[in-house]
This record gives structure tokens, sequence and C-alpha cells, in this order.
């Protein structure tokens, strides 16, 4: 499937395959957000985040490439009251505690303003439109899962999700590569002695 291949209810088997690989996606993502949230392993948070919404944006982009999914029906049932992921954001927040807050842009192409966001809300933000796309693809419709998935990510959660990847790969890279003077002045010395 193409971008401009112009994509609808009528390609089946390309859908079905479409949507239960980004069940699956979205459910991975689902369970690393939780796991983390959870508190269960801090030393390997931020690595878990960064490669659970590297792969999530790899089929939003995939979402996005795809021409308009149409289900075959202007109206869906229902799937059921939004997911409360309260708990979720409150327990990364938790997480994130001192960090969780950053700047992003935007939209970059029409203004340079910048805007607060949180590294909790633009999870919890994701998951929550994954986790309704979910609902609907546990329904057995996939056609209106996949509908939701690429009108959510095309206005919402792909772009907070981009944005707190940004935020998510700078706290790594500040963790790792900021060292103290004396730290790195010891470094050098003994490297240089071998």
């Amino acid at each position: 499937m193409t971008a401009g291949a112009g994509t609808t209810a009528g390609d089946g088997e390309e859908l079905g395959e479409l949507a239960d690989v980004t069940a699956e996606e979205a459910r991975a993502f689902l369970s690393t957000v939780t796991e983390v949230a959870a508190g269960s392993n801090p030393e390997q948070a931020l690595p878990l985040l960064l490669l659970a919404v590297s792969d999530v944006l790899a089929i939003g982009a995939r979402l996005g490439a795809t021409t308009d999914v149409v289900p075959p029906s202007r109206f869906e049932p229902d799937a059921g009251p939004d997911p409360d992921v309260d708990p979720l954001r409150t327990g990364l927040a938790n997480v994130f505690e001192g960090v969780d807050e950053y700047l992003e842009v935007v939209d970059p192409l029409l203004a340079p303003e910048v805007a607060a966001a949180t590294v909790s809300g633009a999870l919890a933000s994701v998951a929550q439109a994954l986790a309704t796309g979910l609902a609907h693809h546990a329904e057995g419709r996939p056609v209106e899962a996949l509908w939701w998935w690429q009108f959510s990510y095309l206005s919402d959660w792909g772009d907070r999700a981009s944005s707190v990847l940004r935020a998510l790969q700078t706290m790594l890279a500040h963790l790792r590569l900021d060292v103290d003077d004396d730290v790195a002045a010891e470094a050098e010395y003994d490297a240089l002695q071998r």
C-alpha cells in the first residue's frame, strides 16, 4: 500500500493486514507505557519509551502514507467510553517528576510559537488514541479502527508522539553525555596515559 493509492474499504485484505499490524503495535506501546508508569524498572524507562514511541511512530507513518481509509458506512457503533488514561498519566508524571515538562514547537510550518508540554501528558494522549482504535478492532471493525488511528495520527497523536520522542531522546542524551568537568578531565588524563 503506497501513498496516493486511494485506499478505501474495498481493499479488504490489505486493510485487514494493516489493521492487525497497527493493533499489534498499539498493544505493544500500551504495554510498555503501562509498565513504565508502574515504576517497575526506572533505570530502563527512557530506553523503553524511546523504542516504544519510535515503533508506534513507524506504524503511524504507514497510516499517514496510506490515502484516506474510508469506512463502508458513515456511522459505526460507538466503541464505548473513552479509555481512562488518568492513572497512566499520573504514574508517568511520578516517573518523570522534575523532568516531565518540555517545550514543543506548536506548528513548525505556520509559526515559530512554542508551548509547554509534558512527557506524561503526551504519552497518555497517544495511549488514549491507540486504545480507542483497539476497541474498534476488538469489536471486529478493522476499517473503523484504521480510520480512527489514521485520523487521530494526522490530527493529534502523530504530532504528540513526534514531540515527546524528541524530548525523550534529548533526556537520554543529557544523561549519557553531560558529565562533570572534573570527571571528563580525569577520563581524558587516563586515556592519554595509556
